[in-house]
């Protein structure tokens, strides 16, 4: 799996003028399920985030997980993350999961991201998005299970 994290001040993500999901101070993920991905890499990363310390402490080092601080996770699936650009000027994008194991494996992610405590919203798989953010830092991190 592939995630971008952004430590966020507020964050949102809105599908035909709805708001479905926002949050406060936490973490934005955008996440890809990849070809062959499972349960256990999902598993492994949502642990990881959990406990990635990238948040400020009293002395304004970055020493305080998302958990610490008692943030939030917005997390929105974005399949252009296996973007392919080693040939031409179009990326591919068939190292992707396919749809329904993408699904499946980002709401199993979002599932194990709760399960370590921290309040999550989600965005809507497969849907036009606009993903709202204020970049806290800024803080960008990539993570990716293959490395």
């Amino acid at each position: 799996m592939r995630a971008l994290i952004q430590r966020v001040s507020e964050a949102s993500v809105t599908v035909d003028g709805t708001v479905l999901g926002e949050i406060g101070s936490g973490l934005l993920i955008l996440i890809c399920a990849m070809q062959g991905d499972t349960e256990a890499q999902a598993d492994k990363l949502a642990a990881k985030i959990a406990k990635l310390r990238i948040f400020k402490d009293d002395d304004g080092r970055m020493n305080r997980s998302v958990t610490d601080i008692g943030g939030g996770a917005l997390i929105v699936s974005q399949f252009t993350l296996a973007a392919d650009t080693s040939r031409g000027n179009r990326p591919g994008f068939s190292a992707a999961a396919a749809p329904d194991e993408g699904n499946r494996l980002y709401d199993y992610f979002a599932d194990q991201v709760a399960a370590q405590g921290i309040p999550i919203q989600k965005g809507q798989f497969g849907a036009d998005m606009k993903v709202g953010l204020l970049n806290d830092g800024p803080v960008t991190i990539w993570m990716d299970t293959a490395d």
